[in-house]
């Protein structure tokens, strides 16, 4: 199979392109039967080693166990490896202990690893570090999932732990709930029978938890279409000889007023470009998706739709940037879907031919606008070559929160989550320390942004986890639990070798945004006239978002871990240290004075007050000059550099439950 190409990156979306050959389905008779009939029977005399997470005792998939002699074990979602080989029965084994965002403590001579006695019917254990915040739970798809489990006799959830639908990998997730269920979207999907396998997009459904449904924390089980053949069937089975991908997943009611579930689709070509767009709907009585429309205009439905209540009006948001009314008619009317964009309303991205609007001061007009192009990031950095714009005029600004170094997204989710009260958004770095593996943590106080601190919750050594994508029916104690997932393949990544089983197939984290790692900056907001500053909570409660006058620096809320912080409060316009009676913190900063041993982000700045006669306001720029303007003569705090200087900010948004 020829490898694939990368797309254009996007921060909201992206896929895999498979190779492109004929797509007729081939197969072999295949016994399922043969490939789990080991499920009840009695444990071989496998040694069992199950390694655990040491902070929580979690089994830990996805861990490789190393002899000396390259002899590889790699733990199922148990966090189980059965061992059985002859040769090492018997012997004090020494097992190398590596797994993508964990450690095992070196010794002396700098080797991670163990030595066990490796025994028939025995068992081991294995604890290891977690260094990852997000915490991987297990896979999703694929062969085998419990296999070392299955082999050991250990309990499994799953009704089917090896084999289900035939599946032995699948790419890129989209799910969304329709009829008492939850609907399951994949793209190309590999099989037992034969090197090609469904290039036509996949389907299952799942019960939800608490109806019927496993717990997010265990497992999900899946119920596939299939083919007579027992593999997991075409579900959009157009007449074209290449991949049809699909994603953007939503239910609203059609002409009939009747409830239905829709999705985007794309004809892909080899090089990465989609030879037609549109919108499928999904007929429940053939249990497959049909071609509705297909879509020329400027946008068409893309990404993970989350729905949004702005001006009394219901919105599908297909991502930050990008929506359409909520109703039949509309999303199927392409120049109705409109783009949060600079450019001149009803115009296209065209290189040096495009066309941004400015009002009289200079200033990009960022709204949004009915058949327009969005600007990327790729776009971004074509016009700033270009000199049509300057690169703190773009509101994403994704930042480092350690570095202050620029995080290039690839691909992301975004959902409001009501324990941050906040829009969170999880996002696939490109170019990171692995190429495509690197997962963020970012989140914002509208839907637009500002996008700009992020935190690292998952990495990788050298292999690829793309398409990251939230599961807001998942969330657990308020949204405090989140639950993620993404595609763990070796395309990208520079390495030839692929992870048996788990390559090429989803696998499920989930996330505590309560660790006090995710207390990330959030604007501070400095109002017109009254030169007053505010926080989120007090700038949605009412109409003062439209009195906002500048994000001069970002600061932690009074809502996170207080840890090493200074308390600012406000009194008037002024914010001092000095704590009064009954009065909360505006925010948290670090302290005025850098400690000898600590590391300073190159975002992180003093915080000077200035005054201009009975005026006062706060500033990170130590040079700010002016007639009768006096800067203090050492700094209140230290806060973070707001890197955008435009207000790109969506404050009539509020997600619709």
């Amino acid at each position: 199979m020829a490898k694939p190409i990368l797309m254009k990156k996007s921060p909201f979306r992206a896929r895999k392109i498979s190779a492109l050959f004929s797509l007729q389905a081939m197969s072999v008779p295949l016994s399922l039967s043969l490939l789990i009939s080991g499920a009840g029977a009695e444990p071989r005399e496998y040694y069992r080693v199950t390694v655990v997470d040491a902070e929580t005792g979690r089994g830990v998939p996805l861990v490789e166990l190393r002899t000396t002699n390259e002899t590889s074990f790699v733990t199922d979602s148990n966090g189980i490896a059965a061992i059985n080989d002859p040769e090492l029965v018997g012997q004090k084994v020494y097992f190398s202990v590596k797994s993508h965002g964990y450690e095992y403590p070196k010794d002396g001579l700098g080797y991670a690893g163990i030595a066990l006695p490796v025994t028939a019917g025995g068992r081991g254990e294995i604890k290891i570090k977690r260094l990852n915040i997000a915490e991987r739970l297990y896979r999703i798809t694929g062969a085998g999932i419990y296999r070392d489990s299955v082999l050991t006799g250990a309990p499994v959830p799953l009704k089917q732990p090896l084999m289900n639908g035939l599946v032995m990998g699948q790419d890129t997730v989209e799910t969304e709930p329709y009829k008492g269920k939850l609907f399951w979207l994949w793209g190309d999907t590999g099989r037992f029978a034969y090197p090609l396998g469904n290039f036509k997009t996949s389907s299952a459904t799942s019960l939800p938890p608490g109806q019927g449904g496993l717990d997010p924390s265990v497992g999900v089980d899946l119920t596939y279409w299939v083919d007579k053949e027992g593999f997991s069937q075409e579900m959009i089975p157009m007449k074209s000889n290449k991949p049809v991908w699909m994603g953007a997943l939503f239910t609203l009611r059609d002409d009939k007023n009747q409830e239905r579930l829709f999705g985007s689709y794309a004809n892909v070509e080899s090089d990465s470009v989609a030879t037609e767009k549109g919108l499928a709907i999904f007929n429940d009585e053939k249990s497959i998706f049909e071609k509705l429309r297909a879509f020329d205009s400027v946008l068409a439905p893309t990404g993970h739709p989350f729905r949004i209540i702005s001006g009394g009006q219901n919105y599908l948001y297909f991502d930050p940037f990008q929506r359409v009314i909520a109703d039949y008619a509309h999303v199927l009317d392409g120049k109705a879907y409109q783009a949060f964009t600079p450019l001149v309303a009803g115009t296209r991205f065209d290189g040096a031919k495009t066309q941004l609007e400015r009002n009289a001061s200079g200033e990009l007009v960022y709204g949004w606008k009915a058949n327009t192009s969005k600007v990327d990031d790729n776009d971004v950095k074509k016009l700033v070559e270009l000199g049509q714009m300057k690169a703190d005029e773009s509101p994403l600004q994704f930042r480092d929160i350690e570095t202050d170094a620029p995080v290039d997204a690839h691909g992301a989710s975004t959902y409001w989550n009501p324990y941050r009260k906040r829009w969170v958004q999880i996002l696939s770095q490109a170019g990171g320390t692995s190429y495509l593996g690197e997962v963020w943590f970012a989140e914002a106080d509208t839907p637009t942004g500002p996008w700009v601190y992020c935190r690292k919750i998952i990495t990788h050594d050298k292999y690829t986890f793309y398409n990251p994508i939230q599961h807001p029916n998942f969330a657990e104690d308020g949204g405090r639990l989140i639950y993620l997932e993404g595609t763990y393949t070796n395309t990208y990544s520079g390495v030839s070798e692929r992870t048996p089983r788990y390559d090429y197939n989803q696998i499920m984290y989930r996330l505590a945004l309560d660790d006090p790692r995710l207390s990330l900056p959030v604007p501070v907001y400095r109002f017109k006239n009254q030169a007053s500053y505010s926080l989120r909570d007090a700038v949605a409660s009412g109409t003062k978002w439209k009195n906002i006058e500048a994000i001069p620096f970002f600061a932690v809320p009074p809502s996170a871990k207080s840890d090493g912080f200074v308390a600012i409060y406000a009194a008037g316009t002024k914010l001092q240290t000095e704590a009064k009676a009954g009065v909360k913190p505006l925010f948290y900063a670090l302290p005025a004075t850098v400690s000898k041993d600590s590391k300073v982000s190159p975002g992180v700045l003093p915080l000077f007050e200035y005054t201009q006669g009975n005026k006062r306001w706060y500033s990170v720029d130590a040079n700010e000059k002016g007639a009768g303007v006096i800067r203090s003569e050492s700094p209140l705090c230290r806060v973070w550099r707001n890197p955008s200087r435009v207000m790109a900010l969506d404050w009539g948004a509020a997600a619709d439950s």
